[in-house]
């Protein structure tokens, strides 16, 4: 088979929808084309959406002058990940496309003031990538923002890929904001480790992007462990925005719950996999996932896929998927009361996914900005 531009360019084979993995998304086809590296980076673009102790990448490049909080410490000497697996395809092109890598430690019951922000913005036509490991020692408890945007028009690919490793005791609430423009293509990883009574509050939104693959791999490795994912999805014009998670469950005594609400707009195509794997030896493992959608025209689509592997009999598990439009019913309502039509639909919708914002406990501060970013672009697309 003849390779396309963008795999000569990356070295690699890219997965089809032969990969189970990427069935919904054939990212051979829809990344054929990708754009050289960059020669140079700018500075200065990024606008952080709350004050943060601020990590600034342009262009991939980390910006000098980086001030941290006491307690965290920094280092640029990492190797990035290597993998040759095709469904470790976004991992494989991390390691190969030009980018920083970093690693944070955040010291054992350190405080952090205000949060840690992970600014990341594409100013030109390249392709960048970072690489991320966060080590969170024993007692502490980190707050992080990883936030993905780029200059409007730009046809960027940006390829990230997160490594958290949480200690026994530690707590990790990280959130991960997507809002490239509508010509840019974001992959993403994340792969996250937890030990004994660790705790990881995991939100994403994804709110811009012409392709977007987020993944998530979640090895549940300490008893007492508990994983808590919510994301909205924000699927509009001819985006087409899929996120993957695995939870692997390998220890007694451990729960999870993950709940995504999407929107579909215009000619916009979302997908959610969402699998949960129990080993044999994980009784009492509690996990819990829902994956809920609403569809507001007809020419787009959504694709949901939720799995359970259980090979454990005492366990405590569930999953579900709903897609429909909006209630009519709950339409006439408002509209009966004299409100307009467009304003009652978006306060319905705003309701559906504001919900999820609203059970964060991230503080009032950053999940206004969380709603903010929601209530625009529905504003803009409905």
């Amino acid at each position: 088979m003849q390779k396309t531009q963008a795999e000569e360019a990356l070295g690699m084979e890219l997965p089809t929808r032969r990969v189970e993995s990427f069935h919904y998304t054939d990212l051979r086809t829809m990344l054929r084309e990708i754009p050289e590296n960059a020669s140079g980076s700018s500075a200065g673009d990024y606008a952080p959406l709350v004050d943060t102790h601020l990590l600034s990448f342009n262009d991939g490049k980390l910006a000098e002058d980086q001030v941290l909080p006491k307690g965290v410490t920094l280092s640029t000497d990492v190797a990035k990940a290597t993998s040759s697996d095709i469904n470790d395809a976004i991992v494989g092109m991390n390691a190969v496309t030009s980018g920083d890598a970093i690693s944070l430690v955040i010291e054992g019951n350190s405080t952090m003031e205000k949060p840690l922000g992970l600014g990341h913005f594409s100013s030109n036509e390249s392709r960048n990538a970072c690489y991320h490991k966060a080590l969170i020692k024993a007692g502490s408890e980190a707050q992080v923002i990883s936030r993905h945007t780029s200059k409007d028009g730009v046809a960027s690919l940006a390829n990230t890929v997160t490594e958290i490793e949480l200690e026994k005791d530690a707590t990790a609430n990280w959130f991960v904001i997507q809002q490239e423009s509508t010509s840019a293509n974001r992959l993403a990883r994340i792969n996250v480790s937890l030990a004994e009574n660790a705790k990881l509050n995991l939100f994403i939104l994804n709110a811009g992007g012409k392709l977007v693959r987020q993944e998530v791999k979640v090895d549940v490795a300490g008893e007492g462990a508990h994983v808590e994912i919510k994301g909205v999805n924000l699927v509009g014009d001819d985006a087409h925005i899929d996120v993957t998670t695995v939870l692997d469950h390998n220890v007694p005594n451990t729960t999870a719950n993950e709940l995504f609400r999407n929107v579909v707009a215009g000619n916009g195509h979302g997908v959610f996999q969402g699998q949960i794997k129990v080993a044999q030896i994980a009784q009492k493992t509690d996990a819990q996932m829902a994956c809920n959608t609403l569809l507001l025209t007809d020419e787009g689509d959504f694709s949901a896929k939720p799995e359970l592997e259980i090979f454990a009999d005492d366990v405590l598990c569930a999953h579900g998927a709903t897609v429909t439009d909006i209630d009519d019913d709950h339409l006439f309502y408002l509209r009966a009361r004299g409100i307009k039509e467009k304003t009652a639909l978006g306060l319905l919708i705003k309701a559906f996914v504001d919900e999820v914002v609203e059970e964060l406990g991230a503080g009032e501060e950053l999940e206004e900005a969380f709603v903010g970013i929601i209530h625009n672009w529905l504003d803009a697309n409905i």
